[in-house]
């Protein structure tokens, strides 16, 4: 067995690219060895800005040899009464490539036929990996590709080099006008020189003393030390930022870290625009206190060592002042401008040509939250939460998008909502306006924070409904492959919002009362389809929060309207689940739902004791009616586990009915009297989920 080791080398591909390549590189390769019968170990993954590779452990020689048999025609009429071959046996001799003699006679259900042992010797790896290698490559997905020269090839930046090697011998093939080798390149600056491998363990080291570190993750422990290193010499800390950290370390080959300096008169400037422009037009970190708060330094990832690194800070606090004064600039030209001109600003911003402006967007928001913030004032939470509750929502409303035409946002679109609570905190608003405008957006990915306040958290949902029921109005309803105005998220996200601030309002009247303000020509269908929409949102975070499949379907059937309930009864029924004798409690009560729902066309009703014929009859109705009262109490409190243990008791009394009567009894009084016993049962548990939906 040998290493078998792969490199790309090209022009510089954009940072965000590398990672998701590599991952595509690598289960790429390791599927068509599996497919070629090749036997293999782990795969490693190698990137700099100029070059990708997959280094795959323990590869086998050649590939696996297969036998396999193949049923011709039947004996009888392969050979004659002398035992010589027939035409047929010939033909089919013919066909499968083996000596007429070699065939044999297989016994099978249907009778004696011929039969033919085929051997596929292996084919040598190396072989094999000239056609593999080129398709791998080719198959690397990019967000966007090129093409140079006269080649009909793509890959996300011109290929250079290619280096391909089994073992000690290089796997020959051609990629464009590229062919494989065994060359490399060292660091594109002090070490560019072609490097000549002779096997595939050398990779690491010999790139090392090139100034290369192609071992990601090393790169990464290095870049991080030493800007926490130069951090501390200046009294300070970085401010923690992964996302920076990776980008950087995906744009240099050999990371070398240098600090800077900016002037503290930047610092009147917020402290999220300062970060932002060094972070997303320099790639620069910034440094905090022991406080945390922002001091005038930076610090800078360069990708080659200079031999005056000070002349280098000087370079980049050049350009990081121009960036910073552009941003200074920005700032001081949106204070001159009051929030509510901003506001009638939006009335000339189109949000979607068939949903009118921002501005007529944020004035539906507007009633929209009014609305929510009624039906969250009767929510369990401190009364000084809600005394000015109305009126903050709605001014936070009002100015929740007027950031959109600031200087600022203009320049830097990620501030979007930051801006918009600076601004309010400027001008005298209240914090909880304040916050607010930053928190509706929350939140902004999976796994994101969701609103803290009660105030950022009903102007979230009002935004999110507004645009989800706006967009299923015109019809712009996200499919498979595209959701252009990211309703998923935001339907996530609403779900998520009310769960966790214990929202219990009713998600269908927050749709019709969203809806109230488009009048769609088909409006219950629309309102139909938005709560199923929201349904499926909800049937993914239900499965994902850990409950069973079979469970949330059978809690959805019955009800999917109060969102913290439905987590709770969720709950509840798994708890039961749990339970050692549940499953015979489950057979019994999808027995009943069953035979319900096969009589659907008997009207029910209450059942007449007259009517009873054995003793079991009367045992239910008084066990029902000994747990009614206190299931429905438990209800009401929103105890629904205690509620399902009530539920439970009946599991016996309803076994004893089965077992003591016919309940399609051949007299249709009696008949109905049982069902409408059963209705009574069914009703109850299916209060709370449908067992019938359960697998057991």
């Amino acid at each position: 067995m040998s290493h078998l080791l792969l490199e790309i080398g090209s022009e510089e591909i954009p940072a965000g690219y590398i990672t998701p390549a590599l991952n595509a590189l690598s289960s790429a390769l390791l599927q068509k060895l599996t497919d070629a019968r090749i036997d293999h170990g782990k795969a490693q993954v190698y990137a700099t800005p100029r070059r990708l590779a997959v280094k795959i452990e323990d590869v086998a020689d050649k590939q696996k040899s297969i036998q396999s048999e193949v049923i011709g025609p039947p004996a009888k009429v392969g050979f004659d009464d002398q035992g010589n071959p027939t035409t047929a046996a010939l033909k089919f001799a013919e066909k499968v490539g083996v000596p007429v003699k070699k065939l044999v006679v297989k016994e099978t259900p249907k009778g004696a036929y011929l039969a033919a042992v085929m051997k596929q010797r292996g084919i040598a790896t190396r072989t094999l990996l000239r056609d593999i290698l080129p398709q791998v490559i080719l198959s690397i997905p990019f967000p966007k590709k090129m093409r140079w020269a006269d080649l009909d090839i793509e890959f996300a930046r011109p290929i250079h080099t290619i280096l391909a090697l089994l073992g000690h011998k290089v796997v020959k093939f051609q990629l464009g006008n590229i062919k494989s080798n065994r060359y490399t390149n060292g660091h594109s600056f002090m070490s560019p020189a072609k490097i000549k491998l002779q096997a595939p363990e050398e990779y690491l080291s010999t790139l090392s003393s090139a100034q290369v570190m192609a071992d990601m993750q090393d790169r990464r422990s290095k870049l991080e030390h030493d800007i926490a290193d130069v951090a501390r010499q200046l009294n300070g800390s970085i401010l923690p930022d992964d996302e920076l950290v990776d980008i950087v370390n995906n744009l240099v080959e050999y990371p070398v870290v240098v600090a800077g300096n900016f002037d503290k008169e930047f610092l009147e400037v917020p402290d999220e625009v300062l970060i932002n422009a060094m972070r997303e037009h320099q790639k620069y970190f910034a440094v905090v206190d022991k406080y945390n708060k922002l001091m005038p330094c930076f610090i800078a990832v360069n990708n080659t060592v200079a031999q005056d690194m000070a002349i280098v800070a000087i370079g980049h606090e050049r350009v990081l002042r121009a960036r910073l004064a552009d941003a200074q600039f920005f700032y001081q030209g949106d204070l001159k401008v009051s929030n509510d001109e901003r506001v009638q600003m939006l009335k000339k911003v189109l949000f979607q040509a068939d949903l009118g402006t921002v501005y007529e967007k944020i004035e539906r928001v507007a009633e929209v939250a009014d609305s929510i913030s009624a039906a969250v004032a009767h929510e369990p939470m401190p009364a000084a939460e809600f005394a000015d509750l109305k009126k903050h929502v709605v001014r936070a409303a009002m100015l929740s998008k007027s950031d959109l035409v600031s200087q600022v946002v203009g320049e830097f679109p990620k501030l979007q909502g930051i801006m918009g609570r600076v601004y309010a905190a400027v001008a005298g608003e209240s914090p909880l306006v304040a916050t607010a405008i930053e928190e509706h957006y929350r939140p902004v990915y999976s796994g994101a924070p969701l609103p803290e306040t009660p105030v950022g958290a009903i102007l979230s949902i009002a935004d999110k409904i507004d645009s989800i029921c706006g967009c299923f109005s015109v019809g712009l309803v996200p499919t498979g492959a595209s959701d252009p105005y990211a309703l998923r998220r935001q339907g996530i996200g609403i779900l998520q919002i009310m769960k966790d601030q214990g929202f219990s309002f009713s998600l269908s009247d927050l749709i019709a009362e969203s809806l109230r303000h488009f009048k769609p020509e088909n409006l219950p269908a629309v309102q139909e389809q938005v709560a199923t929409f929201l349904k499926n949102r909800m049937t993914n975070l239900l499965v994902d929060d850990g409950f069973s499949k079979d469970t949330v379907a059978a809690v959805l059937s019955v009800a999917a309207d109060r969102i913290p309930d439905t987590w709770r009864r969720a709950g509840a029924l798994e708890q039961l689940k749990a339970k050692p004798d549940f499953e015979p409690l489950a057979v019994a009560f999808k027995r009943v739902v069953n035979i319900i729902k096969k009589a659907d066309d008997i009207t029910m009703h209450e059942p007449d004791q007259k009517l009873f014929q054995h003793e079991t009859e009367a045992a239910l109705l008084n066990a029902y009616e000994q747990v009614k009262n206190r299931v429905e109490d438990d209800l009401a409190k929103g105890l629904y586990d205690q509620a399902l243990v009530k539920i439970a008791s009946l599991r016996d009394p309803v076994d004893s009915f089965f077992e003591g009567v016919m309940v399609m009894a051949e007299d249709i009084k009696v008949r109905h009297n049982r069902l409408a016993l059963l209705d009574m049962i069914a009703d109850l548990f299916g209060k709370l989920a449908d067992f019938s939906k359960l697998t057991t």
